[in-house]
């Protein structure tokens, strides 16, 4: 693997707060004033912790050492198993492991070096992330319903014209499923998307954080690393699946080539500056999740009902008031386009595009959402997302009870947050308030 390019944008480029934490925060602080909020911002998964993952994290407490920076032996092994079963077998000795996968992914941006493609839209750190390493990131637009991965032909253009330029396009990065709209890209345009990196020598970087969060297990979603194993690095970790955002781990898979050990090597050193090793009590736990016992396997396919019910419920509450909304196949986020009702929100709102349409559902209606904006997407597009994820209850007693419910709608914290949901866009839209039906 050669040396990185170097870098022009300065070191000290500004970056905003993250969008959703920074939602997050401001409905915190209007909840605790008494007003009533709904929060749809962030995607942090509001299910309890398995009991079986709470006692070995507990077990381990007196685990205190650092250990190794890759990850412990146990950990690196339970995670190749895991891919293993999903097709993309790995040497343990070619795995990392760190606090999170967001921070893995923002050490292998620097690992990697150059300039960074990311999809329009696309989660929002990382373009944030690549400024902060000093690189520039370049957009691609997606191709209809297919979120995540940049289109492919749009894609060797923008690379083409950006070496041109003088830049150095390095990586591009994909999510598979896609955060924010819900979808998954077709085993097509991934075998494409492969193809084009290949040719242009570019190191794909594929966070599948959301890879078990697929409706359909049947027709699991296809990484880039089945079509260019030589140069896929991929990402994912347990914030997701298994609701463990606070717990802050995560592991990447470097691959089996010259280019896959350059980065591995590259990607240690930047984690022993940084976080020196991942926090041993919970990579213990981690090991046993990453294991798959039935408890776990269990516990995730019951989250992935959960979260399919309530997410094609509120869906149809976008779509009869006249929203586009591009089928969803994953994970508990909806991107609903407003584009019909452009003129209605003009004319009684004086909302001209996904920035205002968001402040008018947050300071009329207290519901929280993003703006298009902040996934890389211009100003004027009406385009929000919106996540399901907090819709479970407040306590954990409540949460238990959406986890093992039959019916998930009929449970009245769940049903008043639905309902509300088409209050607010009936009245926003002018529209006839929706009837809620049992797994509508």
């Amino acid at each position: 693997m050669p040396e990185p390019p170097p870098v022009s944008t300065p070191v000290s480029a500004p970056v905003s707060m993250s969008a959703t934490l920074a939602a997050d925060e401001a409905l915190a602080r209007r909840r605790r004033a008494g007003e009533r909020v709904l929060s749809m911002a962030s995607g942090e998964i509001g299910l309890p912790v398995l009991p079986a993952l709470r006692d070995r994290l507990a077990a381990a407490a007196d685990e205190n050492a650092y250990g190794s920076v890759a990850g412990s032996p146990a950990l690196r092994t339970a995670v190749a198993g895991y891919w293993e079963r999903r097709g993309l077998g790995i040497d343990p000795g070619l795995v990392v492991a760190g606090p999170g996968s967001k921070s893995l992914l923002f050490a292998l941006l620097l690992a990697i070096g150059g300039d960074v493609i990311v999809p329009v839209p696309s989660w929002v750190s990382y373009a944030a992330q690549a400024r902060l390493v000093g690189a520039r990131p370049i957009p691609v637009p997606i191709r209809p319903g297919q979120g995540g991965v940049p289109d492919p032909d749009r894609l060797r253009e923008a690379v083409t014209d950006a070496r041109a330029a003088g830049q150095h396009p390095r990586a591009v990065v994909v999510t598979v499923p896609d955060n924010p709209t819900g979808t998954v890209a077709s085993a097509a345009t991934v075998g494409e998307l492969a193809a084009v990196a290949r040719e242009l020598d570019l190191v794909v970087v594929s966070d599948e954080i959301y890879c078990d969060l697929v409706y359909d297990s049947s027709e699991p979603a296809v990484s880039p690393a089945l079509h260019a194993p030589e140069r896929t690095v991929v990402t994912t970790g347990l914030t997701k699946n298994l609701a463990l955002g606070g717990w802050r781990t995560g592991v990447a898979r470097l691959p089996d080539s010259e280019l896959g050990r350059a980065l591995h090597t590259r990607l240690t050193a930047v984690a022993s500056q940084i976080w020196s090793s991942p926090p041993a009590p919970v990579q213990t736990a981690a090991a046993y999740a990453f294991g798959e016992p039935p408890e776990v396997t269990e516990r995730v396919a019951a989250s992935r009902r959960l979260h399919e019910t309530v997410v094609r419920a509120v869906a149809a509450r976008f779509t009869a008031v006249g929203a586009r909304l591009a089928p969803v196949a994953a994970t508990c986020y909806l991107y609903p386009d407003f584009e019909p009702l452009r003129e209605h929100l003009a004319a009684a709102h004086g909302v001209h595009g996904g920035d205002g349409l968001a402040a008018l559902l947050s300071e009329r209606y207290g519901v929280g959402v993003l703006p298009a904006t902040a996934f890389g997407e211009a100003a004027r597009p009406l385009r929000i997302r919106a996540a399901t994820s907090h819709f479970y209850g407040e306590s954990a007693e409540q949460r238990t009870a959406a986890l093992e419910s039959a019916d998930p709608l009929a449970l009245p914290w769940i049903r008043e947050s639905v309902d509300r949901v088409g209050e607010v866009l009936a009245d926003l839209t002018g529209a006839p308030v929706p009837a809620l039906a049992p797994h509508a």
